[in-house]
C-alpha cells in the first residue's frame, strides 16, 4: 500500500488558509520540508524519528525552510538513532548545512546527536537507491537559474511520482510514466507561469493511463474534479491510500 499523508496542500501564499505543500510517504519518506513541517507532523501524530529520507525538490523557502526545526527536534526532543538522508539538487549539503547553522548555530557539528546527516545529490539519468527505495530524479522547468527536480520513488514494487514546482513539460510526462500515483503542482486555475495548473492536470489525465492516480497539490483554489476519474485533491492533514 502507498500511504500519502499531506502536511499541507497550498502554494507559497497559503491562500484559503492552506499550509505549504509537502507529504509523507508510508511514514518514512518526506517530500519537501516547508516551514510548518514540524507542527504539521505533530498534528498528524507522526513520529519525527521514523523519517528516513527527505527529498528536497528545489531551494525555494516553502520547500526547505522547515528543515532546521526538524533537526532541532532531533537534537533536543526526539533523539534519533538511525541516520537521516537528505536528497536534493547538486550542492545541497553546503547550501542546507549553511542555512541550518544560520538558523541555529548549535546544529553545526554536534557530536552527541547520535545519528549522521547524509546528503545525496540528485543525479539525473541514474537510478539511485536510499533506505530501501529506488528513485529517479528529473530536472523540471520552474524558475530561471534555479535547479528544480521531480522525483519518482519505487517502494515495494509500486511507485509515486512527485513533480515539485514546475511548468508542464515532457519531463513531467516522463516522470509520471509507469507511476501508480502522480502528485503534481496545480497552482493555477489554468496554467503557468512557473507552475502547472488545472488545464495541465486535464492534459495529464488524458495522457496517462487511468490506473495512474493523480493528486493535485500546491494549490491556490479547489478545482472541481468530480467528473474526473482517479483524480484527487490533496488536503492539509489528510491521508490518501492507494
Amino acid at each position: 500500500m502507498l500511504e500519502l499523508s499531506f502536511l499541507g496542500s497550498g502554494s507559497a501564499f497559503c491562500k484559503d488558509g492552506r499550509y505549504w505543500s509537502a507529504f509523507l510517504l508510508n511514514g518514512r519518506y518526506l517530500f519537501d520540508a516547508p516551514p510548518t513541517t514540524l507542527p504539521q507532523l505533530r498534528r498528524l501524530g507522526r513520529a519525527t524519528k521514523d523519517i528516513d529520507v527527505i527529498f528536497i525538490s528545489h531551494f525555494h523557502g516553502d520547500h526547505f525552510a522547515g528543515l532546521p526545526f526538524l533537526l532541532l527536534d532531533y537534537s533536543y526532543v526526539t533523539r534519533r538513532e538511525r541516520d537521516l538522508t537528505i536528497v536534493g539538487p547538486p550542492g545541497c549539503q553546503d547550501f542546507l548545512e549553511s542555512f541550518n547553522a544560520m538558523c541555529y548555530p548549535s546544529l553545526r557539528g554536534r557530536e552527541d546527536d547520535g545519528y549522521r546527516r547524509i546528503y545525496l545529490e540528485a543525479a539525473p539519468g541514474q537510478e539511485q537507491t536510499v533506505a530501501e527505495v529506488s528513485f529517479a530524479a528529473l530536472p523540471v522547468p520552474h524558475a530561471a537559474g534555479l535547479q528544480s527536480f521531480g522525483y519518482r520513488v519505487t517502494i515495494g514494487g509500486r511507485s509515486v511520482a512527485y513533480t515539485g514546482d514546475c511548468e508542464y513539460s515532457e519531463a513531467v510526462l516522463q516522470l509520471a510514466h509507469g507511476a501508480d500515483v502522480l502528485v503534481m503542482d496545480c497552482t493555477h486555475a489554468e496554467r503557468g507561469p512557473l507552475h502547472m495548473g488545472f488545464a495541465d492536470a486535464l492534459e495529464l489525465r488524458r495522457q496517462l493511463p487511468r490506473e495512474t492516480a493523480i493528486v493535485l497539490t500546491h494549490r491556490e483554489s479547489d478545482p472541481d474534479v468530480s467528473g474526473l476519474e482517479n483524480v484527487f485533491l490533496a488536503q492539509d492533514l489528510a491521508t490518501l491510500r492507494f
